[in-house]
């Protein structure tokens, strides 16, 4: 195990003058602080956490393909679950793929976290202030640091022009046996509510089930009791006899449509390095930020100079490097949002699935050629071509900005 070093002890009191300070123990600060650990031993470090445990109550999920084979074996020790392929069903058709799966929870994050760093962890610790060289807790105590990174999740911008993808999970513990052997990453036979909506099913064992009622939706309502009374009626209709729920999460993630990524960054406090979800760094389509966050942490430690001014400036040109070469998924996106009734979404996604399994996973993979580009767009698509048209200048600014 590498060595941390850490200022005043557990960390739970006195910590000063820190190398890095990360505040958020999400998904991207905790593989960025690991792989720090792993490549830089010594390094002082401290991750804050406003809740009481590393990685909150999530799961995070991507194919074997999106990741490069070094990617895969750093992160196979923080993986729960694997699967040797995922199935996909439509109105039209379902379709098995072979491709691996994997999911992180966020349980299995923290305890290896905790075995890795744990005394560089300090947990039921609310910012209130993040600046280049230091942060202050509520409260007033003040930590200082050579560099600070702020992973806490999506903020508001009128710089990003956004559709969102909420979703309520239940883990179900189930009295019989459910009989799936792989994922259901997308049902979408399910009625169409006000969006695309499917459902995305895990099979954590035997006879427990992480059900997700999923939708690309315009806005970012999450009505918990009706999307609880759909699961509900989903597992029913499967035949899966629910014991009880083990656990609940939920979601609201950004689909991006559009946006200025400069400015976005640039209203993120000077010499501070963005992380995550704040950097933009998500996939434009699908949301997944699993293989974004594992890339920035091998972006991370690989600088020679992690001051605060360069670890910023690195960070914030990798997450405008990515935004930059992403433009295709955000027309798609414009398409799905803008050119296709609410309840003919799902016609998109269809179409989509019915094309080369490798093409598949290099559109999630964010690998796509000029070739593939060409046949997603090619044909007669599923929505109005004068309101596809019309999806094909990116604005800069959400809807109404000033």
């Amino acid at each position: 195990m590498a060595a941390i070093a850490l200022a005043g002890g557990n960390g739970r009191s006195g910590a000063k003058g820190m190398d890095i300070v990360f505040v958020g123990a999400g998904l991207a600060n905790c593989l960025m602080a690991a792989r720090l650990a792993t490549q830089r031993p010594g390094l002082h470090m401290l991750l804050l956490e406003a809740g009481e445990s590393v990685g909150g109550n999530h799961s995070w999920s991507c194919h074997d393909s999106d990741l490069t084979p070094a990617q895969r074996a750093f992160l196979a020790p923080f993986q729960s679950y694997r699967w040797a392929g995922h199935g996909v069903h439509f109105p039209a058709f379902s379709r098995t793929l072979k491709g691996g799966y994997a999911t992180i929870s966020s349980e299995r994050m923290a305890e290896v976290m905790n075995e890795r760093l744990c005394a560089a962890i300090r947990t039921n610790a609310r910012v209130a202030h993040v600046a280049a060289d230091h942060v202050v807790l509520e409260g007033g105590e003040r930590i200082d640091a050579r560099a600070v990174v702020d992973g806490r999740g999506p903020m508001a911008s009128r710089h990003l022009d956004l559709g969102y993808q909420t979703f309520l999970g239940q883990e179900l513990r189930l009295s019989r046996p459910h009989g799936l052997t792989r994922p259901v990453i997308m049902d979408a036979r399910v009625e169409q509510l006000g969006g695309y909506r499917f459902v995305y099913v895990l099979p954590l064992d035997d006879d427990t089930l992480l059900v997700e009622d999923t939708y690309y939706a315009d806005g970012p309502d999450l009505p918990a009791d009706a999307l609880r009374g759909r699961i509900s009626a989903y597992a029913a209709a499967q035949g899966w006899a629910v014991d009880y729920v083990v656990r609940e999460e939920d979601g609201i993630l950004p689909i991006a449509l559009g946006g200025d990524i400069v400015a976005f960054l640039g209203e993120i406090p000077a010499g501070v390095a963005p992380a995550g979800l704040r950097a933009g760094l998500f996939h434009p389509t699908t949301g997944y930020s699993l293989p974004d966050a594992m890339a920035l942490a091998d972006t991370v430690s690989a600088l020679a100079d992690l001051s605060g001014p360069a670890l910023s400036a690195a960070v914030r040109a990798h997450a405008a490097a990515a935004w930059n070469g992403r433009g295709f998924f955000r027309l798609l996106n414009r398409m799905l949002f803008r050119a296709a009734d609410p309840e003919r979404r799902y016609a998109i996604l269809q179409r989509f699935y019915g094309l080369s399994e490798d093409l598949i996973a290099r559109f999630y993979a964010d690998r796509l050629t000029l070739a593939d580009k060409a046949r997603i767009l090619s044909g007669r698509p599923p929505v109005s071509v004068f309101r596809a048209l019309s999806c094909l200048v990116e604005t800069k600014a959400a809807p109404g900005s000033p």
